[in-house]
Formats: structure tokens, C-alpha cells, sequence
């Protein structure tokens, strides 16, 4: 096997992408992955302060051009922004991954206020469906590309604490399907669907009762470094995944429909 041809598969040269929460986690491990095999990138995150700090990070070690944006997914104007802004840099974008989200606690369904509920499903639903729909529409009257969605094991088996998110990731999963439908064939719609990530949000669990729990429901026996969601996301966003559309990979350890 020839290394050099195995690489070209992943190679992301002369590409332009947009990471949303990218400052951070998962998102700031794409961001620096796709980076590195020679994408330029935008780093879109709520927290300008947070986004510039990553793209100085990036730069450092890449060398590549990347900028910060601030962005709220939950903002529908702010899409427009983000997508007036990348075209203004670049003139393209050949990479979208939709991977801003968020997930707050409530004790009792009942407790769920319809500004909680609301703002659950403006940041993980209605921003990616937005952003997603500009982007892919001069994707595909241009070179094409690649969108990749990041939704949760959530959305196949969610958990009574966390509902409203759960029905905003199966919108994901059912709007990577519609899109992938919708613009192609010059764009390819994928999504990653990941389980439990020891990334900041980790920090609110209890790890000690986590790593137990793992034991005796996660095959891998352990929760997800930042970094292994690296694998996916090059793949769906390069040639390597060329014949690839309309897919959802999950990325859990195996803890998604566990054996009975």
C-alpha cells in the first residue's frame, strides 16, 4: 500500500471550512484536524474571546489561515452573518460541520421553561438548518462540498434528562437525510453521532459514577477523548468518502443500543 496515495484520500489542500463550536471539544479537534491537512477554517463560536484564542492556536501549529467569527447558532440572523462573512474571506467553502449545541439541565419535565425549551431547539435545530441551507445552496451552484452534522446517541436513545435535546438530534439525523436528498449531487450530507466525550461538559458529571456505569454498558469501557472524533470527521469531509451521502456514523464507545 502506497502511504502517500492513502494520505491523498484525507488531503483537505486549497479547501475552505467552517467549524461551528469550534473553540472548543470536538469542534476545536476538527477545526485543528482539518487544518492540518491543509484546509483553511473558520472558527465560529458564541465567545469571540474564545474563538480568536483557538484560531491563534491553530495558526501556530498549522501555519494555516484561520479565523475567528462570532456566531449563536440560536440567532438566525446571525447565519446570514456567518455565511455573508465566509464567502467575503475565502469566495468559497467546501466544509460546513454543524457542530454547535448545547444541553442544560432541568430536574422534572414539568420544570422545563419555554425559554429553556426554545432556546434548546434554536441552537441545535433551527441554526444548523439555516446556516446549512445558505451554505448549501452555493455549495451546490459552485464546486460542490461536504456538510457534516453532529448530533448525539441522544437522538436514537435519549434519556428522561435531557428530551429536549434529544427531539432537536433526531431532527438532525431526519434533516441530514432531507438535505443530502436536497443538494446533491455536488454536496455530500453526513452526520456524526456521537456518545459520551470526556470534553468540557464532562466536567459537570460525576466521573466516578460515569466510569462505573461504563464498565457494564460501554463495550470500550470508557467515555471518548476529544481528538477520536478526528477519524469521522476527515473522512466525511475529503474525497475519502466520495460515494458517502445521507449516512449518520455513530461514534459512542458502543454504548448505543446496548445488548439486552
Amino acid at each position: 500500500m502506497d502511504a502517500n496515495k492513502t494520505a491523498a484520500h484525507f488531503d483537505l489542500t486549497g479547501k475552505v471550512a467552517i467549524v461551528t463550536g469550534g473553540s472548543r471539544g470536538l469542534g476545536f479537534e476538527m477545526s485543528k484536524a482539518f487544518a492540518e491537512a491543509g484546509a483553511d477554517v473558520i472558527v465560529a463560536s458564541r465567545k469571540l474571546e474564545g474563538c480568536q484564542k483557538a484560531a491563534e492556536e491553530i495558526v501556530a501549529s498549522t501555519g494555516r489561515r484561520i479565523l475567528p467569527f462570532a456566531y449563536h447558532a440560536g440567532d438566525w440572523a446571525a447565519s446570514d452573518a456567518l455565511c455573508e462573512f465566509a464567502y467575503k474571506a475565502f469566495g468559497k467553502v467546501h466544509v460546513l460541520v454543524n457542530n454547535a449545541g448545547m444541553s442544560p439541565l432541568y430536574d422534572k419535565l414539568t420544570n422545563v421553561t419555554e425559554s429553556l425549551y426554545d432556546k434548546v431547539l434554536q441552537v441545535n435545530l433551527r441554526g444548523p438548518f439555516r446556516l446549512s441551507s445558505l451554505i448549501g445552496e452555493r455549495m451546490a451552484a459552485g464546486e460542490g462540498g461536504s456538510i457534516i452534522n453532529v448530533s448525539s446517541i441522544a437522538a436514537v436513545q435519549p434519556s428522561p434528562g435531557e428530551l429536549p435535546y434529544a427531539m432537536a438530534k433526531a431532527g438532525i439525523n431526519a434533516f441530514t437525510i432531507g438535505l443530502a436528498r436536497a443538494f446533491g449531487p455536488k454536496v455530500r450530507v453526513n452526520c456524526i453521532m456521537p456518545g459520551p466525550f470526556l470534553t468540557d461538559i464532562a466536567k459537570a458529571w460525576d466521573l466516578e459514577a460515569f466510569k462505573q456505569r461504563a464498565e457494564n454498558t460501554i463495550p470500550l469501557k470508557r467515555g471518548g477523548e476529544a481528538d477520536e472524533v478526528v477519524g469521522a470527521a476527515l473522512y466525511f469531509a475529503s474525497g475519502a468518502s466520495s460515494y458517502t451521502t445521507g449516512s449518520i456514523l455513530k461514534i459512542d464507545g458502543g454504548s448505543a443500543f446496548p445488548a439486552a
